[in-house]
């Protein structure tokens, strides 16, 4: 299926397409992906069932959709820097300036910023949406990185097996990310920086030489 049409000169979602996507994200978020309801996302976008159906053959593809144009949307946002950059005695501050802007971009109301509530829908396993997969690859190759990036100037310590210390680290961050997710919207912004900058911290005493 193509969605070309669907996108402006910019590359993203026209504001039909916006009002698609922002529409099955709130329903995903709150009834969860088995009971969301495909009528339910096309009454609130205005969209004929006609023009739904031939965008999307299934509510598996819809969901997909919203993910990975969420994945793209956020990530460029959070704008993550390149690991390679990272190398060097300011490796812990930039990580550090990375937080602070990820949390001010997260601050944003965007339909896409709540892409976590997504991924960790029970009812949604990793391994039955192709596009959970490309985001947790991504976002797995990204720490891989940064890691080696920061062994390489002794900025993270290596006395760990790469690989295993690639586990542990993707294992604490998903842990935080997920409470953070399931804690964000009763903590008032001062609150979420302060939290993001402990969670780092907690990153950098598991991972600091």
């Amino acid at each position: 299926m193509r969605y070309d049409a669907a996108m402006d000169k910019t590359g993203t979602p026209s504001s039909r397409e916006h009002a698609l996507l922002a529409a099955a994200a709130r329903e995903f978020a709150t009834a969860g992906f088995e009971r969301a309801s495909l009528n339910a996302v096309i009454r609130a976008c205005g969209m004929s069932k006609s023009s739904f159906y031939h965008r999307f053959d299934s509510k598996q593809a819809l969901f997909d959709r919203v993910v990975d144009e969420a994945t793209a949307l956020l990530a460029r946002d959070l704008a993550a820097p390149d690991p390679a950059g990272l190398a060097g005695p300011d490796f812990w501050p930039r990580l550090e300036a990375f937080v602070a802007h990820a949390v001010a971009a997260l601050a944003k109301p965007a339909w896409y910023t709540g892409l976590g509530k997504l991924f960790y829908l029970p009812d949604v396993p990793a391994g039955r949406s192709a596009a959970m997969r490309r985001l947790l690859a991504g976002v797995d190759r990204w720490v891989q990185a940064v890691l080696k990036s920061g062994r390489a100037c002794g900025a993270v310590r290596d006395d760990l097996p790469a690989s295993l210390q690639a586990e542990l680290a993707f294992a604490v961050l998903q842990a935080m990310d997920r409470w953070s997710v399931a804690h964000m919207d009763a903590m008032k912004p001062a609150q979420r920086r302060r939290i993001a900058g402990q969670q780092l911290a907690t990153l950098r005493r598991l991972l600091a030489p």
